[in-house]
């Protein structure tokens, strides 16, 4: 897996009565979280398609599934994100898109900063500048 993406398990804290997992900044999230996101009702169209400059998020899949496509401007990698006892950590500028959501899928997204426009890569190739620049220092 790329060195700036991974999958963190999350503490299962259920028993008999029910699923819970107790989600804390600088914790179970590898970061303080500033701002939180969900994604549903998206069956039939891919999101993303950009990158973050210094955004670290993490994903988690509470219901349903869906598939990223993670690409470090080196290799690509697919990751099925289909239970809530994992998340996928994404850290640096790391190209990701979104496919195949299940008609179920919440895709709950915490954010290591609050939005910025001005943190958002949006053009493929603007990225592969980028990431090419950074390799450089």
């Amino acid at each position: 897996m790329m060195s700036l993406i991974k999958l963190i398990d999350l503490p299962d804290l259920g028993d008999d009565r029910g699923g819970l997992v107790a989600i804390e900044s600088n914790q179970s999230v590898p970061f303080e979280v500033k701002r939180l996101y969900y994604i549903f009702n998206t069956t039939d169209r891919p999101r993303g398609f950009h990158a973050h400059i210094e955004l670290k998020q993490l994903a988690i899949c509470l219901k349903g599934s869906c598939r990223f496509i993670l690409d470090d401007g080196k290799s690509k990698e697919e990751i099925l994100l289909d239970t809530p006892l994992q998340g996928l950590y994404i850290d640096g500028v790391v190209w990701r898109e979104m496919h195949d959501f299940s008609e179920d899928c919440v895709l709950l997204v915490l954010a290591s900063e609050h939005f910025s426009e001005a943190d958002y890569i949006r053009d493929y190739q603007d990225f592969l500048k980028a990431v090419q620049n950074e390799n450089r220092i």
